[in-house]
C-alpha cells in the first residue's frame, strides 16, 4: 500500500527552526527546499533551490504541482549578512523579501486551476514592531522596525504576506510573529550578546584574543527595560499544530505573536542569568561609536545597528495566541521566558553554532 500520509514542503529546512521542526513532522511526507541538505537523519526529500533567484518561483511552482504538497510552511530567511555568507545586503534583500514574494507566486500559480496547497505558516517575527515599545504590542500595531537589515527585511516581508495572501486562491495563511528564540543551539544577536561568545574573525581571519564585555550606557532605564524569548521547540509545536487543524479559519490570514508563558526578563535579570560582563559608558551615542569600532575590527559580536534592540523595551502580547490555541495553549508552549533563555545562555552548543535563521547563502 503506498505512503498516505500528505506531503508538505519546508523552505529553510536546515536552518535552525527547520531542524527542530523536523522531528515533529512524523505524520507527514517532507520535501526540504534549501541550498545544502539539513545535517538530519530524518526521513525526506531534498531539494535544492535558491530563493534569491526569479527562476525559484517556477521551480516552486512545479515541485508543489508534482508532490502536491498540501502545505507549504516558509521558513528561508537570511538573518545576517556577516555570519551567513551574504555580505552584499542587496543579495540578503532577494533572499528574503522577494524570496517570500517568489513562494507565495508559486502557491497562487499551482492553485490556479485546482486548489493544491491549502495552508501557508510563514515566520515573521516580533521584532517588526521595532526595538522600543511603549506598551505590549498587537498584532495590529504598526511595523516600526529599523535600523537592523534582519528586522527591516523583516517588516518588509511581513507586509508582503500581508498583500498577497488574499492572491493564494484557497489557501490559508498563518503568520507567526515569534520573539527571539530561546533554547540549547538558539544563535540570535541579542542571545549572543548576553552569551559574549565571538562568531566573527579579525581582518586576519582569526577570531579576537580576547571577548570584549557588553557597553551599555549609564541610566537605570537600560537595565529596567524587558524582553520576552520564546523557546524554539515551542514555535515548531505551534506550527505542527497548525499543520494537522482540520477547520479552515474563517480570516484568509491569520497573525499570531508568540512568545514564551511567564513574566519578561529586565536586562539586569539577563545580565545575571547569563553572567555577562558588561561596561556602563555616559552617554548612548558614545556608545554607539565605539561598538562601530570594536565591530569594525572583529573585537565584538554585536553590530551597532543591533544596540536598540538590546537596550529597548520589546513585549507582545499574546493573548490572540492563548485563544487561538485554547485548550491545547500548554501543550504547545511548554517553556517560560526565562527557561528559553537560560537554555540559550549556557548550552555549550550554542557557544559555537553560527548566527543564522534559516537557509545560509553560497
Amino acid at each position: 500500500m503506498g505512503d498516505i500520509r500528505p506531503t508538505i514542503v519546508v523552505t529553510g529546512v536546515a536552518g535552525h527552526l527547520g531542524l527542530r521542526l523536523l522531528p515533529q513532522l512524523q505524520n507527514f511526507n517532507i520535501v526540504g527546499v534549501d541550498l545544502k541538505p539539513p545535517q538530519t537523519s530524518q526521513s525526506l526529500r531534498f531539494v535544492r533551490m535558491d530563493l534569491g533567484q526569479e527562476t525559484s518561483c517556477r521551480e516552486l511552482f512545479l515541485l508543489l504541482k508534482e508532490s502536491r504538497a498540501v502545505a507549504v510552511v516558509h521558513l528561508a530567511f537570511v538573518m545576517d549578512p556577516y555570519f551567513d555568507g551574504a555580505l552584499d545586503v542587496d543579495r540578503m534583500w532577494q533572499v528574503n523579501v522577494a524570496g517570500t514574494a517568489r513562494v507565495m507566486e508559486a502557491i497562487s500559480e499551482a492553485n490556479h486551476d485546482e486548489k493544491v496547497v491549502e495552508k501557508f505558516i510563514y515566520t515573521s517575527s516580533a521584532v517588526v514592531y521595532g526595538p522600543e515599545l511603549p506598551r505590549p504590542a498587537t498584532e495590529d500595531a504598526p511595523l516600526m522596525a529599523h535600523t537592523l537589515p534582519y528586522a527591516i527585511h523583516k517588516k518588509e516581508s511581513d507586509l508582503v504576506v500581508q498583500q498577497r495572501s488574499p492572491a493564494l486562491r484557497g489557501c490559508s495563511a498563518y503568520m507567526l510573529r515569534p520573539q527571539l528564540f530561546g533554547g540549547p543551539d538558539a544563535a540570535n544577536y541579542v542571545v549572543a550578546a548576553f552569551r559574549q561568545s565571538t562568531h566573527r574573525a579579525t581582518a586576519s581571519g582569526k577570531p579576537p584574543a580576547k571577548k570584549m564585555p557588553a557597553l551599555l550606557p549609564w541610566g537605570a532605564k537600560y537595565l529596567k527595560s524587558r524582553r520576552q524569548f520564546i523557546h524554539v521547540d515551542d514555535v515548531a509545536r505551534l506550527i505542527l499544530h497548525i499543520l494537522q487543524t482540520r477547520e479552515p479559519e474563517s480570516q484568509r490570514l491569520t497573525v499570531l505573536n508568540a512568545a514564551g508563558k511567564g513574566e519578561p526578563l529586565s536586562l539586569q535579570r539577563c545580565i545575571e542569568m547569563a553572567g555577562t560582563r558588561v561596561v556602563r559608558i555616559p552617554g548612548s551615542t558614545s556608545v554607539r561609536i565605539l561598538q562601530q569600532l570594536l565591530w569594525k575590527f572583529g573585537a565584538s559580536n554585536i553590530a551597532p545597528e543591533v544596540l536598540p534592540y538590546l537596550t529597548g523595551e520589546q513585549i507582545v502580547s499574546t493573548d490572540r495566541l492563548r485563544d487561538f490555541l485554547g485548550e491545547h495553549y500548554p501543550r504547545i508552549i511548554q517553556h517560560t521566558v526565562a527557561e528559553a533563555f537560560s537554555e540559550s545562555v549556557k548550552s555549550e552548543d550554542a557557544l559555537s553554532a553560527p548566527v543564522a535563521s534559516a537557509a545560509a547563502l553560497p
